[in-house]
């Protein structure tokens, strides 16, 4: 059994002492989880899930704490401190993730938050942060179809609209004029594949596409209908942001699920809105 450094791992508990438990980290050797971790009622044999990291002294430890993120994907985490060697993030844990000044775009400031990639340094065998995210981002094209949904982590803004990563792999853009809801540095949410682009990028919607979209948003506004008396003032020529506001889709689905209930005859299309047939 190998150790996953820096990640949730489920462990046997192999042995009980006065300052917590050890549990069996294989090749690794037993691994102490300190008394203040251990769940009541914890006894010999009992496997759990356990988040392995290092102490001060740079020995394997365990902690039934989750950290905000683990190795392998990216986070905005804020900076707790700094010193001469770097700056420290809160993610969770009694002990600050380090990120060296050599991993830093610009110098950290206590109490900003950024957004950054963890992983294990090759040479030191520590956990640590870096900002320079671009080079942790896979450069393979994504094995993702249209309408694909993803998790999305939102990056920076640009003139074109939003970057974001995408799964804690891709790097992806959601389009200013797609966004029809407040957009912050660090939101996560769920989203689609719009396009995978020949340079392995991705367009990213917060919307589904299509028919499906259409179909999904139609039941949804017929039960909207049903529970607010049979109206809502909003029509074919509200402002896009009233809309989204309202039911969290873009104004072009609002209208193809109008026609469609229309079509069927299920609502009336007056001057004070949409009213349930």
């Amino acid at each position: 059994m190998k150790i996953d450094l820096g990640r949730m791992n489920y462990l046997k508990v192999v042995k009980k002492v006065d300052f917590g438990v050890y549990l069996d980290g294989g090749e690794a050797g037993e691994i102490l989880l300190p008394a203040r971790y251990v769940p009541e009622g914890c006894q010999v044999g009992d496997e759990l899930d356990v988040f392995i990291y290092l102490d001060n002294e740079e020995r394997l430890v365990a902690t039934t704490q989750k950290p905000l993120a683990q190795v392998g994907e990216f986070a905005c985490l804020q900076v707790a401190w700094t010193n001469q060697y770097g700056a420290f993030l809160d993610w969770g844990l009694m002990k600050d993730l380090f990120v060296p000044f050599r991993e830093q775009k610009s110098e950290m400031q206590k109490g900003r938050y950024y957004i950054v990639h963890i992983h294990i340094d090759e040479e030191t065998y520590r956990i640590m942060a870096s900002a320079k995210v671009e080079h942790y981002l896979s450069k393979r094209i994504p094995a993702y179809e249209e309408g694909d949904e993803v998790g999305i982590l939102v990056w920076q803004k640009t003139d074109l609209g939003y970057k974001v990563i995408v799964d804690n792999r891709f790097q992806g853009l959601v389009y200013d004029n797609e966004v029809f809801r407040p957009l912050h540095f660090g939101d996560r949410m769920t989203a689609y594949v719009k396009q995978v682009r020949e340079d392995g990028k991705l367009d990213i919607t917060l919307q589904k596409q299509g028919q499906e979209a259409v179909a999904d948003f139609s039941e949804i506004l017929l039960d909207y209908l049903y529970r607010h008396g049979g109206h809502t003032p909003l029509g074919d020529k509200s402002p896009a942001d009233e809309i989204y506001a309202t039911f969290g889709v873009s104004k072009k689905v609002f209208k193809k699920a109008v026609g469609d209930l229309y079509k069927r005859r299920m609502i009336k299309i007056s001057d004070d809105g949409l009213h349930l047939l």
